[in-house]
């Protein structure tokens, strides 16, 4: 199974966040599930990345040019795609992926969060999204998801898309028990 993992590239946030993410690289390498990120050395990336490398995990990082012209990638991942944009970073991930997994991050993070929610929507991807909640950090975004749902601009049916996990001990549970999601996503996608 490969996990896509989107997460914050900032080294300037609560260490209870980098910690969550080194456990969760951890538990992915013991579990045997390969990682997809966005190919980040700083921050959540950075940290998860460590993890799983330090575990003997298997990780691909997913990085656009100008990034790793920047200097922005992590130099021990050695399975590391060059693309020419975000948009065809994105692509690919989610090309790869069987799951997602969003830990706490920045817009760029949110971004690549509700793109996984509209594409299970329509049916273009159809694996788990779990939202690692360290800190109660999305309540705010689980909240507006439910404003959503209750001012029908989703369905209630919608709310299945996704799950929310406090730990990642949690969100290995989630993985490991996918039930899936609807056979023709289509059907309930027009409100």
């Amino acid at each position: 199974m490969i996990i896509c993992v989107f997460a914050s590239s900032s080294s300037r946030i609560n260490t209870e966040y980098a910690t969550a993410a080194s456990k969760l690289g951890l538990l992915l390498a013991r579990a045997k599930m390969d990682v997809v990120y966005g190919g980040g050395g700083i921050g959540l990336m950075g940290k998860l990345a460590d993890a799983v490398l330090e575990n003997r995990g298997t990780i691909t990082g997913v990085i656009p040019s100008f990034m790793k012209d920047e200097g922005w990638d992590h130099s021990a991942v050695n399975d590391m795609i060059i693309t020419q944009d975000m948009g065809e970073r994105k692509k690919r991930m989610f090309a790869m992926a069987d799951a997602v997994v969003a830990l706490p991050g920045g817009v760029g993070t949110l971004e690549e969060l509700t793109e996984a929610i509209t594409l299970k929507q329509l049916g273009l991807y159809r694996g788990p999204i779990i939202i690692l909640n360290t800190l109660n950090f999305y309540k705010s975004l689980i909240d507006f998801l439910e404003q959503m749902i209750s001012g029908h601009f989703l369905r209630y049916e919608h709310k299945s898309m996704w799950q929310i996990a406090n730990t990642p001990e949690e969100v290995l549970d989630y993985l490991t028990k996918n039930e899936g999601w609807l056979h023709d996503a289509r059907s309930i996608a027009k409100i």
